[in-house]
């Protein structure tokens, strides 16, 4: 841990405005006293809103429980994304070539955001204020800690566990807690804050945590874990929550819908002063932006044609020479393929005369687009690099596909497992689960996992499903595929197809490192009993 490890002094610098996000208003809290500081309830929420606005993530420069760049970044470490920078920190994750050294500057292994709320924790009781509501705040600070700590080991496996404030002396002298004991701790933390915690907020307190998040990100974590009953009764709970799937997957991710009823959690952002500038990231050259992160051809493959076939399977109508027709409508609505109609023009990556072309600078590498947060980008922004586009971070339709998942590891399966994954798929426009086909623990398996990552694509979860089903090996190794080369008519945007899938990328994949990160070499430096993981 860096040698900052220890007290702060609280900035919460965000404008007060009139606005939907008043939530993150709060007057600027610096040069407190720590014994001055805890006189009133307005005292404490001032400082619980410092453990919302978190530690600076290393990668971005951003603040923050939980950051845009590093959910949507994420998914270029999986099979679904190529991250074509690689001063943006997630290429050498991807391909394989990840050093110790170059974790120093990319990294998740961040504690201000704990220390913040280690010491909220210690010091709220002081304050006069209704008991309950210093309960809730205290759940809320909780949860914040313990989501740093399911993200850490998750990526790292043992990291320390350090739940009060403590010196610089003994910041650089902690030890690796094993992984096991750190998220059997966050399970009991997110289980006694559960009842504390209100199901939802009104007006401006929207986005502040609630019941259904802890919950749902405890089931995550015993889904993780292999833990499938607690992970069932979780989910069933949280499904009684009056949570639903919003009406159109393609408007979910749309700014004038954010906060509707599927979104359990999220990261609240608001223009100019706490912006999110992610949308800049995917947009193409053409319309000012980076095309940073490119989706891969093995995730355009994983959806099924309309009648629900894969693509590979006899009978499903897919022609590869027009492999983007009649195809599941969450292709369209994820990702910006050629010959696609978008922004008013057919989309042209694979053409070497267009603006888009896929070998040109800020375009597209494999020539696809993430387009499922930037559908409307000239009427939804007036400017992509300055939004208030909120960051899902959980949503309803994973508690559906993880409650499926978890009866069908568990070979209870019945008519609420299918029930829960049709659900996912009628929204989207896609005919039931064929019970014909789909009748066993291994078929359902399979189904329910490719439904995972065409369902909750580019929403930072692939990783961490590769992590936990061990199948590294198999989906990230090997060449990175893009589009075939040819030409898009401008006028019809018919394509005409004249060579095979670009080659992108090549990748490795060490079964026997690269499920875990390397601990940064930098914390290493400074604390010497802080162990490597193997490998690195």
């Amino acid at each position: 841990m860096k040698k900052t490890f220890v007290y702060f002094i609280l900035f919460i610098a965000i404008a007060q405005s009139a606005c939907k996000k008043d939530f993150l208003d709060r007057n600027p809290l610096d040069a407190y006293s720590n014994s001055s500081l805890w006189s009133s309830q307005s005292d404490a929420l001032a400082a619980l809103y410092g453990c919302y606005n978190g530690g600076t993530d290393p990668s971005s420069g951003e603040s923050g429980w939980e950051t845009d760049y590093s959910i949507y970044y994420l998914d270029a470490v999986s099979d679904n994304v190529y991250s074509q920078f690689y001063w943006e920190g997630y290429q050498d994750y991807g391909n394989g070539t990840v050093t110790s050294s170059d974790g120093n500057a990319y990294t998740r292994w961040n504690y201000k955001t704990i220390q913040r709320c280690n010491w909220f924790l210690e010091n709220v009781d002081a304050t006069p204020m209704d008991d309950t509501l210093k309960a809730q705040y205290k759940g809320e600070a909780r949860f914040l800690r313990a989501y740093q700590y399911f993200i850490m080991s998750q990526l790292y496996g043992d990291v320390p566990l350090v739940t009060t404030t403590i010196t610089t002396e003994e910041a650089n002298a902690v030890t690796r807690t094993a992984a096991a004991d750190v998220r059997s701790f966050i399970v009991s933390e997110l289980d006694t804050i559960a009842d504390i915690l209100p199901e939802s907020y009104s007006g401006s307190d929207v986005g502040r945590i609630t019941k259904g998040a802890a919950l749902a990100l405890k089931a995550r974590i015993e889904l993780f874990d292999a833990d499938y009953a607690s992970a069932i009764t979780d989910y069933e709970t949280v499904m009684g929550l009056g949570y639903s799937l919003y009406s159109s997957y393609a408007d979910l991710f749309r700014i004038g819908n954010e906060n509707n009823s599927e979104v359990i959690l999220d990261v609240q952002y608001k223009e100019n002063d706490f912006a999110n500038w992610l949308p800049g990231v995917m947009a193409t050259s053409s319309q000012g932006g980076w095309s940073s992160l490119d989706p891969t051809q093995s995730i355009v493959d994983a959806y099924e044609m309309s009648n629900g076939k894969t693509i590979d399977e006899t009978g499903s109508g897919y022609d590869a020479d027009n492999p983007y027709e009649n195809r599941d409508p969450r292709l369209a609505a994820s990702i910006v393929y050629p010959g696609q109609l978008y922004e008013g023009f057919y989309y042209n990556s694979i053409d070497a005369s267009s603006d888009d072309y896929y070998n040109g600078d800020n375009n597209s590498k494999t020539g696809y687009l993430i387009k499922k947060y930037i559908s409307n980008l000239s009427e939804d922004y007036s400017d992509m690099w300055n939004t208030g586009l909120n960051v899902i971070v959980i949503r309803y339709a994973e508690v559906l596909l993880g409650y499926a998942e978890a009866k069908i590891e568990q070979n209870d399966i019945d008519e609420s497992v299918y029930s829960a994954i049709d659900a996912v798929r009628t929204r989207a426009g896609m005919p039931e689960v064929d019970r014909t086909v789909y009748n066993s623990q291994s078929t359902l398996r399979t189904l329910v996992r490719r439904e995972r990552r065409v369902e909750l694509a580019f929403e930072g979860l692939r990783w961490f499903d590769i992590q936990r089903w061990k199948i590294g090996s198999e989906v990230r190794n090997g060449t990175v595929y893009g589009i075939r080369p040819g030409t898009v008519n401008a006028s019809t945007g018919a394509v005409t197809y004249s060579g095979d899938n670009i080659s992108v990328e090549t990748r490795t994949f060490n079964e026997n490192r690269d499920y875990l990160w390397p601990v940064p070499q930098s914390e290493i430096d400074i604390n010497n009993s802080l162990t490597q993981n193997s490998g690195y």
